[in-house]
């Protein structure tokens, strides 16, 4: 049973080797230029989506070895890529090209996970677009309740899928299936407030993806960044990279404009 995802930081500093600049929300990554090795040059080249990367993360004077998943190419910005690192449970987006500190990038040999059965299809298609209530253990030891939303198959992995929480709007990934089917995933009744809203015959509702968005902060301050993708199973719901983050951020954009 998994540690819940408001235990994320926490876990993540934890980890073996950990860079606690890069799992840091706030860490900013502008102006740093690409200084690229032949082999980097020539991974450019080449389409890395579905392959399992290594690379050295190298900041502040230390270096540690990431391994992971390269799960997409965001169309609306090339340079960025959405990886699941291995012992993460949060999809990270980092332009693995552009950013020096990403080095010694390769692609490994390893096979990737298998293909779901095809008797998953029914209840997975049940599933996505819903509220559902997931069940993660707590440092206390009794289990921990989280609402969320199951996003979607996740690519490449698709025995996993995407899903966010009411706690914590940010993209993560995790065995669904398998949690439902030991109890730990229950699926909520669809609600009337989830219907999409009427739009008159021939009206198409007009797509964020690609826009520059500004987030007011409760601080004062303000963050920006561009809409990278647009749920398909809930249209009103979108992904945002922000500028001074590597996490993946899941806002309902109808709720909040």
């Amino acid at each position: 049973m998994k540690s819940s995802p408001g235990h994320r930081e926490t876990a993540d500093a934890g980890h073996a080797g950990v860079s606690d600049n890069m799992m840091n929300k706030k860490s900013p990554h502008k102006n740093h230029k690409s200084s690229l090795s032949p082999n980097s040059k020539v991974l450019m080249q080449r389409n890395i989506v579905g392959c399992r990367i290594q690379h050295v993360w190298k900041e502040g004077g230390g270096h540690v070895m990431w391994k992971g998943t390269v799960l997409d190419q965001v169309p609306v910005n090339p340079s960025l890529f959405l990886i699941k690192y291995d012992g993460f449970d949060c999809v990270y987006g980092l332009e693995l090209h552009k950013d020096e500190r990403v080095q010694d990038l390769e692609v490994l040999p390893d096979r990737l996970a298998a293909k779901p059965r095809a008797s998953d299809g029914s209840l997975a298609d049940t599933m996505i677009g819903r509220a559902v209530e997931h069940m993660f253990e707590t440092e206390e030891g009794p289990k921990e309740e989280w609402r969320g939303m199951v996003l979607a198959r996740a690519p490449i992995i698709t025995t996993w899928f995407y899903i966010t929480y009411e706690k914590d709007p940010v993209l993560y990934m995790y065995q669904l299936l398998e949690d439902y089917k030991e109890g730990d995933l229950r699926i909520m009744p669809d609600s009337n407030d989830s219907a999409p809203s009427e739009r008159e015959p021939g009206e198409v509702e007009e797509s964020l993806v690609g826009k520059q968005v500004e987030y007011a902060r409760e601080d004062g301050g303000k963050r920006t960044g561009m809409v990278i993708h647009q749920v398909e199973a809930k249209p009103s719901v979108y992904f945002i990279k922000f500028d001074d983050d590597f996490l993946i951020y899941v806002y309902d954009l109808l709720k909040t404009s």
